[in-house]
């Protein structure tokens, strides 16, 4: 995205952020149905994602979902806690996936989903998004020495990524509009994606890059795999939350506002992109981006464009 597309995108929601931002508790939350429902069963449905490294992943033998989206939905709770004036508020995870994270969130399975899902103009017609926590570009991961630096070197070769992903329907689109001749494999998690790329069933990986360096962290040798390929789609993650429930969403972003304002989320984000990371205490060394600073400094819940 130009970088007036990104002043363009930011402009937008600077009066809504100014707005919301500034309001009290109480009114952000007085008619919530989301909140009265969790004030009920004092219980909250989170959703997570048992492999999108490093936002949302298992990463210990405890079983515990960990990662950057998982410390924002921690902070989030707190704040529903408080809000819902519930000291023992249950936290009820519950595993989602590409095809069911927006689907769950819409019957109210799930309360909060804060993974790795891009902000889209057709999925705003299904869920309301948070600010967002990341800008991620489209590119692919392959091994150094396979001679892979773009799209246009994979004329039939065959090309990973995950099914039920913007990523999926980008490559399919290109490769039908480029005649590439591409055998594009989608995997059910970007797990499984990369353990097609390591063991040869494709050369390389489409997904956003992000998620490409979580991959490569993975590595029994991360240097022998590289992020490669002019930036392609782009987007901008957030927390789902069910649609029509303004008052919820506000208080939401209420919590991530407060990160953002205070400067914490700085120090959440340096944990999980620039220093070791279990389960193997590797680096994934992705430094923030401007783009992302820019996101912070004026929250950004529209699609990228």
């Amino acid at each position: 995205m130009q970088k007036t597309a990104v002043n363009r995108c930011i402009f937008k929601v600077c009066i809504f952020a100014s707005l919301t931002l500034g309001l009290p508790l109480a009114s952000a939350s007085e008619s919530s149905a989301t909140l009265k429902k969790i004030t009920a069963s004092q219980q909250i449905s989170v959703g997570y994602r048992d492999a999108s490294v490093p936002f949302s992943y298992i990463g210990d033998q405890s079983g515990k979902p960990m990662g950057y989206s998982v410390d924002l939905t921690h902070r989030i709770v707190e704040r529903v806690r408080e809000q819902a004036g519930l000291k023992n508020l249950r936290v009820n995870y519950r595993l989602v996936t590409s095809q069911t994270r927006i689907p769950l969130v819409q019957n109210g399975t799930v309360d909060l989903e804060c993974g790795s899902t891009g902000v889209t103009a057709e999925r705003q017609k299904q869920v309301a998004f948070s600010y967002g926590f990341i800008y991620v570009k489209g590119q692919l991961l392959t091994a150094r020495t396979s001679g892979i630096h773009g799209l246009s070197d994979l004329k039939g070769k065959n090309v990973v990524t995950t099914a039920g992903t913007t990523n999926e329907r980008f490559l399919k689109r290109y490769n039908a509009e480029h005649q590439s001749n591409m055998f594009v494999i989608s995997a059910k998690d970007h797990g499984e994606a990369f353990k097609m790329l390591e063991t040869g069933r494709a050369v390389a990986f489409y997904m956003d890059d992000a998620l490409l360096y979580g991959e490569r962290a993975k590595a029994r040798d991360p240097h022998h795999w590289v992020v490669v390929g002019k930036e392609q789609s782009r987007e901008i993650y957030s927390c789902m939350v069910r649609k029509d429930d303004p008052q919820f969403l506000a208080v939401v972003n209420q919590a991530l506002g407060d990160l953002y304002r205070s400067g914490a989320i700085n120090g959440i984000y340096q944990r999980w992109f620039e220093q070791p990371i279990p389960p193997n205490g590797l680096n994934l060394e992705f430094p923030m981006t401007s783009e992302l600073k820019a996101i912070i400094a004026s929250p950004v819940s529209d699609p990228v464009e």
